[in-house]
């Protein structure tokens, strides 16, 4: 079983008007994972760093599309852009990027990373991809009035369980999601379990799903996903 040990606090649900019957639209995050995501958005998707077919213990292969692939560097288990089948149409989502560092020696031991942030209109998610160092002032305060954050949390080839969490206090995301990690299932034996970071928050929603859709439900949580892909 990988679900973390932790004991997860449910927090009540927001008292708020369906968002879809006012014309707003609704993100739905898929963690396939590691450190690929599926997002979509009305008609249109985007995925994350796909892992090469048998780069990551414990996950099956990718057989997914999407509009876009957006991947944060080009190590095999993030940059696997043929793991992911094209799909037409126009995408809706806008896109930012942050130049970071897979490291904290200015790239030395492992090159740049690049940190997206995607918005559907409504909704602002920040996919942080492999960082491995401190940000500055400036890039922090572009990563602000985030709704979701995708955050590695394992250690050794990224920030840890404690770096994450002293970034997503800086930051204040409303909804946080950890990722590249490991389990008892999953990951690399490298790297941490998720259990470090979870001990930094209260709020912790441990789902027995992959997917999150209804956003507002998990504002001002942690939310712990379970891979689509384990075996």
């Amino acid at each position: 079983m990988f679900f973390p040990s932790v004991n997860a606090v449910v927090q009540k649900s927001v008292d708020r008007s369906d968002l879809n019957s006012i014309g707003v639209k609704s993100m739905k995050i898929r963690w396939l994972g590691h450190s690929c995501f599926k997002i979509t958005s009305e008609n249109s998707s985007v995925i994350f760093d796909p892992y090469e077919n048998g780069s990551v213990k414990g996950l099956k292969d990718i057989h997914d599309s999407a509009q876009l692939v957006l991947c944060s560097h080009y190590h095999h288990d993030h940059g696997a852009f043929d793991s992911v089948k094209k799909e037409e149409g126009t995408c809706c989502f806008t896109t930012e990027t942050i130049e970071t560092y897979h490291d904290d020696l200015k790239g030395a031991l492992r090159g740049t990373n690049t940190i997206h942030i995607i918005s559907d209109g409504t909704y602002r998610l920040a996919h942080l991809g492999d960082l491995g160092c401190q940000l500055e002032e400036e890039q922090l305060q572009k990563l602000e009035n985030l709704d979701v954050i995708l955050i590695p949390v394992g250690g050794y080839y990224t920030i840890d369980g404690d770096q994450a969490a002293r970034l997503i206090q800086r930051l204040h995301p409303s909804i946080v999601i950890p990722m590249h990690y490991r389990s008892d299932t999953f990951g690399f034996d490298v790297i941490s379990a998720v259990e470090p970071f979870l001990s930094h928050f209260d709020h912790v929603r441990v789902l027995d799903t992959s997917t999150l859709e209804d956003l507002e439900a998990y504002r001002d949580c942690t939310v712990v996903l379970r891979p689509a892909l384990v075996q």
